[in-house]
């Protein structure tokens, strides 16, 4: 067992996904370098979307290789500390919407 299940050098073979099945991976990061195109979002907004997805899905890889990416299109730390505290306070927030459905359920029960 290595030291951990998430070795950086693992990054650099995320290509490999599609040693199997080509024609599913080609199609993958064809949709994916078209959504990190330049449009309506700057490429610096949509790196800080990434980063900020990328602390809400607790990624790893993802952390590294769109911190990287954000810092190359230009954000700075304020900017990146300041994603990541808004996608913790989203996720947050949908953790705590669900006590609704916790107080509702202990109501019933209490009754």
């Amino acid at each position: 067992m290595s030291e951990t299940y998430y070795a950086p050098k693992d990054l650099g073979k995320f290509g490999q996904i599609g040693e199997n099945r080509r024609a599913l991976a080609d199609k993958f990061f064809e949709w994916y370098g078209a959504v990190f195109e330049e449009g309506a979002l700057s490429a610096r907004e949509k790196a800080l979307i990434a980063l900020a997805v990328a602390h809400a899905v607790q990624c790893p890889y993802c952390i590294d290789a769109y911190s990287h990416g954000a810092l190359e299109k230009g954000a700075d730390l304020d900017q990146m500390t300041e994603a990541v505290h808004v996608a913790a306070a989203i996720r947050a927030g949908a953790s705590l919407v669900h006590a609704v459905q916790m107080r509702d359920h202990a109501t019933k029960i209490s009754m």
